[in-house]
């Protein structure tokens, strides 16, 4: 495949060799960082407290030289980064834009730090944010793996593919993820710095990832992919860019318009898409269907989880202080008002935030959009493909209803059945009854006495669903069961399975 990395093509790139020694040599990874500084002043470095940081890196040598340099930004004397990064030479550092001198001391002009995506550590370059000093951000800030890149990093399928795409893949985190399962990678960005830092950051993890500049799907114009992970710059607010990060030059969600309507056109057949989107919640309409005006009609399996619902003013004050801005200073005040001032003109009661997954199939477009706002430990992107697999069934029992009827059934074994009782006149009484699942997403669904018998007669090898209704509707009735009541226990059937509380053997 065309690659940026067979011949570099900045001084950055061409250093990667030589930094990459540097790192492996003190052990600059993230299981040493962890277990070296301890759990105190790791937690501390995550809060953006350098004194615990630095007290703890003062015993450990080079690598503690380098945590001070590359994590907490400070200035170290040129001769002790020097021995710290050989075999890298100061000056080709400060040539390539990596380092900085200040009199007879450097300090690091990027970011770099290692992380765990799963398979061993990779580092990845970005521009230096303010966790360690105060600093506002340029416009072409390059953004490091922050919240929103780690959720995605988390919800994406990683099933063996074969051409993935990263849509605004500034420093690149998400395509060198995308080199562990993907047979090839490509990644764009409209940012000139961000395809500096992500050639940069494929070089140093050793990885080929083609990187093209360009303006949305212009790079890619004509092509199809496998599949397609994007974290656009998906902030909703007026049509402006102040950093290229996070606005799109869209007013409110245009941005994941865009993007969640282009994807179609570059998925291959049966190729997938992950993605981070946001969408706006306006008086009198639900945000369901909004989304849905953003797909075609034809060719898409769409499943999209509402994880968060903010507020208008809670989400400027949080975007305002994501790019270094203090709410208080007058010119973020000024700031704040034009952008609830957009707010409110176009009726905006609150800004919604998610992932969407689409899935490239034959035949008419569908959507399942839902809230996920509870709690849950377990990864999406294993789930999010058994979703697309469970989808594909159901698409075939709509086509001939036998199917759901003539299946045999078995509960997942993580499915459990809660009962709730509350005192009352004549002792406990039951309030409600609830299927609840216990891995990914922890579904719940409340359910009935006649559904949790049902479940209860469910087996790989016992009846199929056709006889099991017979006997709970002879068991209730004392008749055979009617039209109607076949209907009703093939639509829980079918909500189960969509779920992954009951799976067709």
């Amino acid at each position: 495949m065309p690659t940026n990395q067979t011949t570099t093509s900045s001084l950055l790139a061409d250093l990667a060799p030589d930094l990459r020694a540097a790192l492996t040599r003190v052990r600059y990874d993230a299981d040493t960082l962890l277990e070296a500084l301890g759990d105190t002043a790791h937690a501390a470095l995550g809060r953006g407290e350098p004194v615990p940081v630095r007290r703890a890196a003062a015993e450990l040598g080079d690598l503690g030289t380098l945590v001070r340099l590359l994590l907490l930004g400070d200035l170290i004397p040129e001769p002790e980064a020097a021995a710290a990064l050989s075999p890298v030479s100061i000056d080709r550092a400060v040539a390539a834009g990596f380092l900085e001198h200040d009199g007879d001391q450097v300090r690091a002009a990027l970011d770099l730090r290692p992380i765990d995506l799963g398979h061993g550590t990779r580092w990845v370059l970005s521009d230096l944010d303010d966790s360690m000093r105060r600093r506002s951000l340029d416009a072409d800030h390059v953004l490091g793996v922050g919240q929103a890149s780690l959720s995605l990093l988390r919800a994406t399928p990683t099933a063996k593919t074969g051409t993935v795409l990263d849509l605004g893949t500034g420093c690149g985190v998400q395509a060198v993820h995308a080199a562990a399962y993907g047979r090839t990678v490509t990644g764009t960005d409209v940012n000139k710095r961000a395809i500096w830092l992500a050639e940069a950051t494929a070089a140093l993890n050793g990885l080929e990832i083609e990187l093209l500049e360009g303006s949305w799907f212009e790079p890619v114009a004509g092509r199809r992919f496998d599949q397609v992970v994007a974290n656009p710059p998906f902030v909703v607010g007026p049509a402006r860019v102040e950093h290229t990060y996070r606005d799109s030059g869209l007013a409110l969600d245009g941005a994941s318009e865009l993007v969640i309507s282009g994807i179609p056109d570059l998925l291959a057949p049966g190729g997938t898409a992950a993605l981070l989107a946001s969408w706006v919640h306006l008086e009198g309409q639900d945000w369901r269907g909004r989304v849905a005006s953003w797909l075609p009609d034809h060719g898409i399996d769409a499943w999209v989880v509402q994880r968060d619902v903010a507020d208008p003013a809670l989400y400027v004050g949080t975007w305002l202080r994501d790019a270094g801005l203090d709410p208080r200073e007058p010119a973020a005040q000024a700031r704040a008002e034009r952008w609830l001032d957009a707010f409110r003109e176009s009726g905006v009661e609150g800004i919604g935030f998610g992932f969407v997954y689409l899935r490239a199939i034959d035949g008419p477009t569908e959507l399942l959009a839902e809230d996920l706002t509870h709690g849950f430990d377990d990864p999406l992107g294993p789930e999010a493909l058994a979703y697309f697999e469970r989808s594909a069934w159901l698409r075939a029992a709509a086509a001939d209803p036998d199917l759901i009827l003539d299946s045999r059934y078995r509960v997942d074994p993580a499915t459990a059945l809660e009962r709730v009782y509350l005192p009352g006149d004549e002792g406990w009484a039951q309030a409600v009854a609830r299927l609840h699942r216990g891995d990914g997403p922890r579904w719940q669904h409340e359910v009935d006495d006649t559904t949790a018998a049902l479940l209860a007669g469910m087996r790989p090898d016992g009846l199929p669903l056709r006889e099991l209704v017979e006997l709970l509707a002879f068991s209730e009735t004392g008749d055979a069961a009617t039209p109607e009541f076949e209907t009703a226990v093939m639509t829980v059937v079918a909500g189960l399975v969509r779920h992954g509380l009951v799976h067709p053997s």
